[in-house]
């Protein structure tokens, strides 16, 4: 059976601990384990962390413009391997083979925005500031970071938090899900055969312990971290005690808010995607609908029937497929819970997606499109992430009972409006407690050059993700006052027993 192990400095190693644990890599479409992975020790971590430390002084001292040179190499990598890596991923996840891709080309747009890491870098400077004074500024990598990754998407949430680090002059520490390992340890090997060196990136499998000593360890100066908001409040707690710069995106309840102007067949289409794409496993699905009216609510439900009936669940293989199983048997029984929790709140339960089972893949973890209809703010279902391929239904008589429900969530990750109206968009994107905001658009993830990430409990911490968000997050700035002796001209004569004034 494949043996998933660790990366450091360059070469995969295995655990030091010879009666190490690991844990299972399932095959989510005929339910089977696939591969083991190693779970490091406390002192694989230190091991690793020796490396880039060593790693990081020379590839800090590298000028920017070769450290791109190394991004546009890992680029292209990504596009020669590209089918091999999305079949990886999709092996272990379980999304249809177009969602892995696209997960592979999100992440890929991140790498591209970084190999402009000479322009992004460029500090300020200040001629003649004083009498005789000059002030500068520069970037400055912050030393060896880390971060700690989720399953469902193995390939774009790790090379967005690796692009900006590695670019700007940092080494790497990547502790990715347990249960998608295979891709991570790709991109690893992929970085260096584009000229990494050795200990600049390095992988570490491990659970509970490995992020704690992360978090812990001094050597360590950031973390970025993504995945359900308890855990990223902890993380953010914890390693902010410690003294690092934390980034923690945590969990979402994302609404797509229906205004009686939409175009509905455009509209339903969409969310049908948002909803149900990836088997809804996505900090950015849209697992809520909230239509302004009753003609608008019982004109959408009775469209997403119609919509949800044609949706085709398949092994991720099948180019058919509109989305395929869920990540583990464990997951599956916690969506079906949450279903199960919103009947018994008192939710009409629609579409019933629970007990799907595909002929030669009975043990499979899928789970059909379920669609819950009169859900109101009061109910657990409705305040928590179900992460699952679950779409409720939420009526508001009004855009601003609408637009106060999102704002009120206690999730602030994403939001869609549906509407013709401009100015109804325009309001709504400036008056919507909410990080990011589609119009039309029902998953609003921002292109590489802008940033991500969430309000309220969906984002702990000052910095966003990638673009110059991440390039500030993984740098920190100098600020350079100087004066040469001499005949500079305008510098005074003698000494000051004051603060120094510009004046």
């Amino acid at each position: 059976m494949k043996i998933v192990e660790h990366f450091i400095n360059g070469a995969h190693v295995g655990s030091t601990d010879t009666a190490g644990s690991f844990a299972d890599v399932f095959d989510p479409n005929s339910g089977n384990v696939q591969a083991r992975v190693s779970l490091a020790s406390v002192e694989d971590l230190e091991h690793a962390i020796a490396a880039a430390q060593i790693a990081q002084i020379g590839w800090a001292n590298m000028n920017p413009q070769r450290r791109a040179r190394v991004m546009f190499r890992f680029k292209e990598l990504i596009e020669r391997d590209r089918a091999e890596l999305g079949r990886l991923l999709s092996s272990e996840h379980g999304k249809v083979l177009a969602d892995a891709d696209g997960d592979i080309q999100r992440g890929l747009e991140v790498i591209e925005f970084c190999c402009g890491v000479p322009q992004l870098l460029k500090g300020d400077y200040s001629f003649g500031a004083g009498p005789g004074i000059d002030v500068w500024s520069i970037r400055q990598p912050l030393g060896v970071v880390a971060g700690i990754t989720p399953f469902n998407f193995p390939a774009m949430i790790p090379m967005w938090m690796l692009g900006p680090a590695l670019a700007t002059g940092n080494a790497f520490i990547l502790k990715p899900s347990e249960r998608t390992p295979s891709v991570p340890m790709r991109i690893a090997e992929l970085l260096t055969e584009a000229g990494l060196p050795d200990g600049v990136f390095n992988v570490i499998n491990g659970g509970k312990e490995i992020v704690e000593a992360i978090l812990d360890h001094p050597a360590i100066k950031a973390v970025s971290f993504v995945g359900s908001s308890d855990v990223a409040q902890a993380i953010y707690s914890r390693g902010t005690a410690a003294g690092k710069r934390v980034q923690a995106m945590g969990g979402a309840k994302n609404h797509g808010i229906v205004m009686p102007d939409a175009d509905l067949d455009q509209t339903i289409a969409d969310i049908v995607g948002a909803a149900y794409g990836s088997a809804g496993e996505r900090c950015m699905a849209l697992p809520v609908i909230v239509p302004v009216g009753r003609a608008t609510a019982e004109a959408v439900r009775e469209r997403l029937v119609d919509a949800i009936d044609k949706l085709k669940v398949g092994i991720s293989t099948d180019p058919d497929a509109d989305y395929g199983p869920v990540v583990t048997s464990a997951h599956r029984e916690r969506v079906e819970q949450y279903i199960e929790m919103a009947v018994t709140e008192g939710s009409e339960l629609v579409v019933d997606g629970r007990g799907l089972s595909l002929q030669g893949y009975e043990a499979g973890f899928f789970l059909g499109p379920t669609l819950l209809d009169h859900v109101t703010p009061a109910m657990k279902s409705y305040q928590e992430e179900i992460f699952g391929p679950v779409l409720q239904i939420v009526r508001a008589e009004s855009a601003e009972e609408a637009i106060g429900l999102a704002s009120r969530h206690q999730y602030g990750n994403g939001v869609a409006l549906f509407t013709r109206d401009g100015g109804t968009a325009r309001d709504y994107a400036a008056d919507v407690e909410v990080g990011m905001v589609g119009i039309n658009l029902p998953i609003p993830v921002p292109v590489a050059y802008h940033s991500f990430g969430g309000w309220k409990r969906s984002g702990f911490g000052d910095h966003n993700q990638y673009g110059m968000e991440g390039v500030r997050f993984f740098t920190r700035t100098k600020v350079v006052t100087q004066r040469w002796p001499g005949k500079t001209r305008g510098a005074p004569a003698g000494n000051s027993f004051v603060i120094p004034t510009l004046d």
